[in-house]
């Protein structure tokens, strides 16, 4: 799995779903999500170079994010990139257990900052249902534990438009914040699909 790959990958998806990220966060949010990430992700892919080991990839990209993205996409994507890239080490390869390993780590470091729980409307429900269904598939290949994830990741982020928001700036709105679907959520569901149509290739 070429994780370099998966960074560009992404970084494309949120370029052409930047607009829709963004009014999704106009709804309920600050309104910032697309343009931040977009921004973020264009200068993480610009810091990867093309020798560094899959952990290193996932680390550089992560500590770019903070330092470049505004908003809680920066903090939120770049810690849980660098607690992934943290648990693959230094190896030169990596296996498809040992990368659903690394997106266990990630989700850790996503709910320490943001302090949120499923339910809470926020990435977090796009994140658990993926990084449980690409585990429970690992055994399978990556293709398989990848296209899982995927599928699970749309079905969690479709899951937070009746939910009212307990976190975040969507909170503040109350019910208000219901029949929306979270920004965050829906950035979540292009992270997973990079990886499924990285996996395929």
């Amino acid at each position: 799995m070429d994780l370099r790959q998966w960074m560009a990958r992404f970084s494309e998806l949120v370029t052409v779903g930047a607009e829709r990220l963004t009014r999704l966060d106009s709804e309920i949010g600050d309104g910032d999500h697309g343009s931040n990430l977009d921004r973020g992700m264009r200068a993480a892919v610009a810091a990867l170079d093309a020798d560094l080991p899959p952990g290193k990839v996932l680390m550089t990209a992560g500590r770019t994010l903070v330092s470049k993205t505004g908003g809680a996409s920066g903090p939120l994507y770049g810690t849980a990139l660098r607690r992934a890239g943290k648990a693959l080490g230094d190896a030169s390869e990596v296996s498809a257990e040992e990368l659903g390993g690394a997106l266990r780590a990630a989700l850790d470091g996503i709910r320490e900052l943001g302090k949120a729980e499923e339910g809470d409307k926020t990435m977090i429900d796009a994140w658990t249902p993926a990084v449980a269904a690409y585990e429970a598939a690992a055994g399978e290949g990556f293709t398989a534990a990848a296209r899982a994830a995927l599928d699970a990741a749309e079905k969690g982020a479709e899951a937070t438009v009746p939910l009212q928001a307990r976190k975040g700036r969507a909170s503040y709105l109350g019910p208000r914040s219901v029949g929306h679907l979270d920004p965050g959520a829906a950035s979540t569901v292009l992270l997973f699909r990079a990886l499924a149509e990285t996996a395929e290739s």
